[in-house]
This record gives C-alpha cells, structure tokens and sequence, in this order.
C-alpha cells in the first residue's frame, strides 16, 4: 500500500536523523523534483530526477549533523497528495562545530507513495552561518550583482 505524504515525510526526517541520504533519496519518484525557491549562490534552485537528489545529497553527513528534530507540523492541503510541513532540525555542523538550529517550510507532493516535487523554503543565509560558509555566500552574491 502506497505511504500517505504524510508517513513520506515522517519517513524521510526518520532516515535524515539515521543519515541515510540514499534511502532518503529513493524516497523520490524517478523523475521527482526538488526545489529551493530561496537558494542563493552556488546551491541549486532545482533538481530535477532523482539521481540528481541523490547527486545533492551525497556528503550531507560530512557537512551537517543533524541530532535531532524536535518540532514537526503538517498541513494537510485541500489535494490529498499534498501536504505543507514546518519541521526544525538541531544538530552540529562538521566544519565549525558550531550548533546547528534550522528552520524549515517544505511544500511536499506524493504519488504512489513517492515524492514527485518537493519544494524546500529554507533560509540560505541561516544555512551559510551554521555551516561557516557565510563569507563565501556573500563573495558569491557580490560577485553575481556585478556580472
């Protein structure tokens, strides 16, 4: 029986906290999408397949260390293949060491169990700080206003 959107994204928080970024990224129908309206600098606004999820995820774990998420809250939509999911995750990222504490709006769509868009509001200015990597996001979009 095909998972609900809502047992989707449960599934996929539940296998972020084990990192398990390539079972998560089975979780895509095979031409899924994902994408990330406020992506800024090098990030990706899309990704269209899911070998290109799988692509994006590789790594994660080396990056961000996600410990927990304590805060999960879906809105059901008036198409019952879609859901609206607030979540927050805490964890630490590898680089700095730093605490991580992100905040997250994700639009989610399901079909026949598996994700066919996924679009991630997400703060890439929170994502740089956390990660350290704030100087470069900010070189890149100066950088961007000039060209």
């Amino acid at each position: 029986m095909p998972r609900t959107p809502e047992e989707t994204i449960r599934r996929l928080l539940d296998l972020l906290l084990a990192k398990d970024m390539d079972a998560i990224a089975d979780l895509w129908a095979e031409q899924g999408t994902g994408e990330f309206p406020f992506a800024a600098g090098d990030a990706p606004r899309r990704l269209a397949g899911r070998d290109a999820v799988r692509d994006y995820l590789a790594g994660y774990p080396e990056r961000m260390d996600v410990r927990e998420i304590p805060v999960v809250t879906v809105h059901h939509t008036q198409r019952p293949d879609t859901i609206v999911v607030e979540f927050t995750a805490h964890g630490y990222t590898v680089r700095t060491g730093e605490p991580y504490r992100m905040d997250y709006i994700s639009v989610i769509t399901v079909h026949d169990g598996l994700i066919t868009r996924y679009r991630d509001y997400w703060s890439p200015l929170a994502a740089a700080s956390a990660t350290g990597t704030l100087p470069e996001l900010l070189g890149s979009l100066r950088s961007g206003a000039a060209r």
